[in-house]
């Protein structure tokens, strides 16, 4: 079985068609809370109220750095997904986590951010647009069979 870490744009269903077309085969599937409002506010509602935003956001993203570095550590080919709509930033860092260390990394972004990301796509294995492209991929990898 191989574990796959979904990182990424959260405003999409593409997670949902991937694990959807994926659902033969011998795969597990994790990821980042993709709730916007709870990965925002977890570190407030589980330690406590911050006045400041700066340490109200400080306080979520360090908590849920735990969860992102377990699933990207425990992973055995990371998928990041940029979308269209807004920057994602934390998605670049988890690109160059996976990168750094030395997981499979497939990367799916539209081409108007080709030239913003050809760090990140060079540090890929593959780079797609299409969230079926990630399941043909998986179904080679574990079966040797093409779509």
């Amino acid at each position: 079985m191989l574990t796959i870490y979904l990182s990424g744009e959260i405003h999409t269903d593409w997670r949902d068609q991937i694990i959807a077309g994926a659902a033969d085969l011998d795969v597990e599937f994790t990821g980042p809370v993709t709730d916007h409002a709870a990965s925002d506010d977890c570190g407030v509602a589980i330690m406590g109220a911050e006045p400041d935003k700066f340490w109200h956001d400080h306080k979520g993203a360090k908590l849920s750095a735990i969860r992102t570095r377990n699933g990207l550590d425990m992973a055995d080919i990371v998928v990041v997904r940029f979308g269209e709509k807004y920057k994602q930033w934390n998605a670049a860092f988890d690109a160059g986590y996976a990168a750094a260390l030395g997981k499979s990394l497939i990367v799916m972004h539209q081409d108007e951010h080709q030239h913003a990301l050809k760090e990140v796509d060079a540090a890929a294995l593959a780079v797609v647009k299409e969230p079926q492209q990630v399941v043909d991929i998986l179904r080679y990898v574990l079966t040797g069979k093409l779509p």
